[in-house]
Order: C-alpha cells, then sequence, then structure tokens
C-alpha cells in the first residue's frame, strides 16, 4: 500500500470524498503531510481551495477510488453514506483497498456498509470524530474508529494527519463511541446554557462567573469553547444544532434498540428539535442557549 514520496517519507494514495465544513480542513491536514490527495465533492466549487493546494480532483468518483490506496468519507448523514457505499463505491472497490467513513452515523449503517465492502473483499473502519471545525483545521480531532483491528493498525499513521485516534472495538462501534461523546457534549452544552443564563439573570457576569468556573471542577472544553460563544453571543457554526439532533435522535434509537432508558438524553434530544424547529438549525449548537433564553421570553 505504501510508497516512498519526497524526502523518503512513506506516502499514500488517499482519496476524500465529502468537502464539507469538516472534511475541508481535515483533506487539508492530510495534503500538508502526504502531498498526495485525490478529492471528490458533489459541489465542485467546494474543491478549489485543495486543488489550487495540489489535490487532484475527479469528476467521477468511481475514477477516484480506481486511483487511491485508502479512501475517506465525511458525509452528511446515513442516507448520504447508503447511497454512496451501497450505490457507488461498493461496485467498484479493490482488493484489500480500505476504506474509512469519518461521518456520524448510526450503528446499523457501519454494519451493513462495512459487511457490503467485505463481500467485495475490501476493508472498512468507521471512525467518526469529535472536535468540531476547530479541531479539524488544528489537526487534533479525537477519532474514534471500529472495525478490524488489524486494519486500524495499518492506516493508523493516517488518522495522525488530522488527530488522535483510538481503536474501539469491532465495526459499529466506532459509531457508538461518537453517540456516547455526543451524548455528553450536548447534555454538557445544556448544563453551561442554563447555568450562563441562571448567572446572568441573577446580576452577576456571565464572563467572569464563567472564567471563574474554568478553574472549578465544571471547567473543561465545553465550558471553554461553547461558554465562550454563549458570551460572546457568537453561535456561526463549528457543529450545527440540527447536527446535534441528528445526533440526539441517533442516541435515543441506539438506547430503544439495546432497551437503555436515557432520560436525560431524551429531555435534551426534545430541547434540540424544538430548538431546530425555531429556526436555529444552521447555528452552532450551542444556540440552544437562545431557545432556553426564548422559554424564559428574555430577548
Amino acid at each position: 500500500m505504501m510508497g516512498l514520496g519526497q524526502n523518503g517519507l512513506q506516502m499514500t494514495k488517499i482519496g476524500f470524498i465529502g468537502i464539507g465544513l469538516m472534511g475541508l480542513p481535515m483533506a487539508k491536514n492530510i495534503l500538508k503531510k502526504n502531498n498526495q490527495l485525490n478529492i471528490w465533492n458533489r459541489t465542485k466549487s467546494k474543491t478549489e481551495e485543495l486543488v489550487k493546494l495540489g489535490a487532484k480532483n475527479f469528476d467521477n468518483i468511481k475514477d477516484l477510488v480506481q486511483q487511491s490506496e485508502v479512501v475517506i468519507t465525511m458525509l452528511a448523514n446515513d442516507d448520504v453514506c447508503k447511497d454512496i457505499y451501497l450505490k457507488n463505491l461498493s461496485e467498484v472497490c479493490k482488493d484489500n483497498q480500505i476504506f474509512i467513513d469519518m461521518s456520524s452515523t448510526t450503528q446499523d449503517t457501519a454494519i451493513n456498509i462495512g459487511k457490503s465492502l467485505n463481500k467485495k473483499k475490501s476493508f472498512f473502519i468507521d471512525a467518526p470524530v469529535s472536535g468540531g471545525t476547530i479541531g479539524a483545521e488544528n489537526g487534533t480531532l479525537a477519532i474514534m474508529a471500529g472495525g478490524d483491528e488489524s486494519t486500524f493498525k495499518k492506516i493508523e499513521n493516517i488518522f495522525n494527519f488530522m488527530g488522535s485516534a483510538v481503536y474501539v472495538g469491532p465495526t459499529g462501534c466506532g459509531q457508538i463511541a461518537k453517540l456516547a461523546n455526543q451524548a455528553i457534549v450536548g447534555i454538557s452544552i445544556g448544563a453551561v446554557a442554563e447555568a450562563l443564563l441562571l448567572a446572568e439573570s441573577s446580576g452577576a457576569n456571565p464572563e467572569a462567573v464563567r472564567e471563574a468556573m474554568l478553574k472549578g471542577f465544571a471547567g473543561g472544553p465545553i465550558l471553554q469553547n461553547h461558554g465562550q460563544r454563549i458570551v460572546k453571543n457568537n453561535f456561526k457554526p463549528g457543529g450545527k444544532s440540527s447536527t446535534q439532533l441528528k445526533d440526539m435522535n441517533n442516541i435515543i434509537a441506539t438506547a430503544n434498540k439495546y432497551n437503555v432508558n436515557l432520560p436525560i438524553s431524551k429531555k435534551v434530544q426534545e430541547l434540540y428539535e424544538k430548538t431546530v424547529k425555531s429556526g436555529k438549525g444552521d447555528l452552532d449548537h450551542s444556540a440552544l442557549y437562545l431557545f432556553i433564553k426564548e422559554l424564559n421570553k428574555i430577548s
């Protein structure tokens, strides 16, 4: 699979499908470290920046697969993943070719894609990420990988271009780890939103309260990043509220599948559903704060 590139470094012909909010910075980091990147995206204008940096753009997704050793996908949802994999990639995959899906999907979608590719003697790793656009840009994403462990070890260096990967179990387990992560994220954003609203409504300076809390047990990435968004009134999306709702829906569906009652996650799911319905789906998931303000009739 590996060849020698410039300065004797190992290079891999990597294909990247899905140049969106997360995919663009992830692909950039691969290009910086690998220098051989094939790309495809439905909206061609989104590939222009990568082409200028040296990536090779493909008009036909199947041609990209034929000219890549490892193919990475970063797609919007289950339906898109099924369409790309089951109707396109599985038809043209090669023996021993490795596919890595870094999208957030259900466990069942990952398992079905894996089975489809395995029938064609290809390998599949489900490897969703956490860290948002900041982590994607900085190459510090937390990557949760499921699939065959020996396959994971073969391409672990590729994950290092984008962040840090941990092998968590068989196919589909990467998606379960991501759902667990998103349960913590969604619930924690709700807690931060309510805490800062309580501070503001009681006459305290919410920015100062956040600064004080960062030094205690409540301190952490959610209070650091999303708390700052809230106090600065900056809801430009790093991760969209609609995406968080999708994750919360998948969390509850998975819990129901395994007969697990998650009452806190269920409540947060309902709140995100109302947040999206109120027209905030394209705002950052910290916009849950705005919806809670509206519940309290605070302008």
